[in-house]
């Protein structure tokens, strides 16, 4: 079975039904922001707010056109079509139209500038590109050296001279199903990495991974027919999609918020009477602390129906969750963890009947296995620090025409995932730091996570990125960026005192109040972080200082 047999599944039996809804709510632009500067979620917001929907049949029915028209193109099999689109209601039609045309989906980061995407588009092999109006600006200085970029396909007003009318063109095509046999084993997608260590990396997926997704998901939260999930982050993330993809195996409404305000997020949930609600950590700090300062009134909404918040993409402290069970006490909770190389929705879930395991990632989700090894690839000792390795149905195939880098992550049908973790005696697994994270202190391993999750505890601080800074003595120091809540006043005295709770070789040596940048799925961008303290080069540093 293939992914878009469930899409057509759904519209023969719940046609008429409401599959998605787009929510644009009220805000005035500032032209002052700019793209590189957009928070996790998109702020290309028009000045008046929308809501559109589309029911099952017509969602089928756009796939259907849009495979038509690949088709008349006379695209081959196999052929790479990528998708540069802000959430709206056009992205996941035409995804599913570029898998029933049997081409492979290419959906690209609405972050990316202007060389990134060149960069990705050339990587993928990309002939086929859907773009929006958001990114006009920055196709524009690259878009005549995209030699290998065969057809443009523009979606929204104002096109451009150099792309074609994706929805006039579609207006022109059949939509009946377009007469492709597909298979699990072929290629249905490249995503890329997140790029907090370099340029992405093109991860290649096949159909098996993506139907497998859905089942993942289904059985870790149970989705029904009665079922609305608010999904916030950026389609284009294998988290947002696969979770979407339990809405999709259940044929339930989803909605698709373009905005993260608390109040936004409350409106929808009651408007839309959504159950299921996925946050990323800084929405659901934001929402927590909006409620404290009195800045929205609970009982303003209508909230009784929402049954699960769950939280994925990073590491999640436990004072978050305990914060948020005092306000919505009656909320499951879940926590899940996974790569875009293992195409989530999770490779290991807390699972919602383990709350009282808050802080752990969990344990090997549906259909996976997960291991802790050594530097040699042998199961550590429970409680030891190792690299969690991960094995099931929605492991890459490979990195897109990178076999070096595949070598090093996939050995034996394993994926080594880069993040050092430790069991506990229950099987119950905690995420430690990302493996190049370490911090080596004076012979002394330091995991960043561990520090950051004990800053977090004080009132203060709104964020934390702890990394190495070159010394000379030392080699490297623990040195944390903290972003302090708005409103306060914080020195560095009073972390130090803070952290007098912290064994003498994990406290900080170095304290620098700053904005903690997060790229557009919540991970801390920790590059940036050691590119502005110490030019990115901390070895070079070390050598020189």
């Amino acid at each position: 079975m293939v992914i878009t047999e469930l899409l057509e599944r759904n519209a023969r039996l719940y046609g008429s039904d409401t599959a998605l809804v787009e929510i644009n709510p009220s805000e005035e632009r500032d032209k002052a922001i700019t793209w590189r500067e957009a928070s996790l979620i998109e702020q290309a917001l028009p000045d008046a707010p929308y809501r559109r929907e589309l029911s099952w049949k017509d969602f089928d029915r756009r796939a259907n056109r849009f495979a038509n028209l690949l088709l008349s193109r006379s695209l081959e099999r196999g052929t790479k079509v990528g998708i540069l689109l802000m959430n709206c209601l056009e992205w996941l039609p035409i995804y599913f139209g570029i898998l029933k045309a049997g081409c492979v989906a290419v959906p690209l980061n609405f972050r990316y500038s202007s060389d990134e995407i060149k960069y990705c588009l050339e990587l993928a092999d990309v002939e086929v590109l859907v773009f929006g109006p958001e990114f006009v600006g920055r196709l524009d200085p690259i878009v005549d050296s995209l030699s290998q970029v065969k057809q443009m396909f523009f979606v929204g007003r104002s096109k451009p001279a150099y792309a074609e009318d994706c929805c006039k063109l579609m207006g022109y095509c059949s939509s009946s199903a377009p007469p492709v046999a597909l298979e699990e084993t072929d290629y249905a997608a490249i995503y890329f990495s997140s790029g907090t260590t370099g340029f992405p990396k093109a991860i290649l997926h096949n159909h098996c991974a993506l139907i497998n997704s859905c089942r993942t998901e289904q059985k870790h939260h149970g989705q029904t027919r009665d079922d609305v999930f608010l999904c916030i982050p950026p389609l284009y993330h294998t988290g947002a999609k696969m979770h979407w993809f339990g809405s999709l195996i259940s044929g339930s409404k989803a909605v698709l918020l373009r905005g993260v305000k608390p109040e936004w997020i409350l409106r929808a949930i009651t408007e839309e009477k959504c159950t299921i609600v996925w946050l990323l950590v800084p929405w659901a700090q934001d929402l927590l602390d909006a409620i404290d300062a009195g800045k929205v009134d609970l009982n303003s909404y209508l909230l009784d129906q929402w049954r699960l918040m769950h939280i994925g993409a990073q590491p999640v402290p436990p004072s978050l969750i305990h914060r948020w069970k005092k306000i919505f006490p009656h909320h499951a909770y879940d926590t899940n963890y996974g790569l875009s190389e293992s195409i989530g929705p999770g490779c290991v879930h807390l699972g919602v009947e383990n709350i009282h395991k808050v802080g752990a990632i969990g344990k090997p989700g549906y259909l996976w296995q997960a291991r802790i090894v050594n530097d040699k690839g042998q199961d550590v000792a429970q409680g030891d620090i190792g690299e969690l390795i991960v094995n099931g149905p929605g492991v890459m195939l490979c990195y897109y025409k990178n076999p070096e880098a595949t070598a090093e992550i996939l050995k034996n049908g394993w994926l080594y995932t880069g993040d050092m973790a430790r069991m506990d005696e229950d099987g119950f697994i905690y995420l430690v730091d990302r493996k190049k994270d370490v911090v080596i202190s004076g012979g002394e391993n330091l995991y960043p996570v561990q520090i950051e999750d004990f800053l977090r505890k004080c009132d203060k601080i709104k964020d934390v990125a702890v990394i190495g800074l070159p010394d000379p003595r030392l080699g490297e120091i623990a040195a944390a960026i903290i972003e302090v809540k708005e409103g306060v006043t914080c020195t560095e005295e009073e972390i130090n005192q803070f952290c007098k709770e912290l064994p003498r070789y994990k406290r900080p040596r170095k304290v620098i109040f700053d904005k903690v940048p997060r790229n557009p799925t919540g991970k801390i961008e920790k590059p940036v972080l050691r590119e502005k303290y110490c030019h990115g080069r901390l070895v070079e540093a070390q050598i020189s200082g």
